[in-house]
């Protein structure tokens, strides 16, 4: 009579490969997550800086700044959803000297749980530009590659 031997895993090694594959997810997932939200910051960046040109050309033909985004001639001609639709863009303010654009993250997207940069900000006074990265316009770090 012939033995046959029956070849496969065990339970405990089958266990063994899930839990070792689980260990490696949890300390690569956030890393990649964090990783995703910095790339995306690149979606606000373009965005504000196409609003950012719209205005000077805006400033060029009249005598302000303007806080509409709607077609040309009453506004600018920008969609307020930024290209990849991870942003909502603003004109938060605009006067004859300058003007504050603003990126905010769209709920429900990945960029809603950046919270090293909820908020991205072009400030324009009298000539002088200034980039911000939260409300208390206190850093510039999101800006920077």
């Amino acid at each position: 009579m012939v033995k046959t031997i029956n070849q496969g895993f065990t339970l405990i090694e089958l266990m063994i490969a899930v839990a070792i594959v689980a260990i490696l997810t949890a300390i690569a997932l956030p890393s990649y997550q964090s990783y995703v939200q910095k790339s995306r910051r690149s979606d606000a960046i373009t965005a504000l800086s196409a609003l950012q040109l719209a205005e000077e050309k805006w400033r060029a033909s009249n005598l302000t700044y303007t806080t509409a985004l709607s077609s040309p001639p009453s506004g600018l001609g920008i969609s307020s959803l930024s290209g990849g639709g991870y942003y909502t863009i603003a004109v938060a303010s605009a006067s004859a000297t300058g003007y504050t654009l603003t990126a905010t993250p769209v709920a429900g997207t990945s960029q809603a749980s950046d919270t090293s940069c909820p908020l991205m900000t072009i400030v324009q006074t009298g000539g002088n530009t200034s980039y911000f990265d939260s409300a208390s316009m206190s850093s510039s770090a999101c800006w920077k590659k």
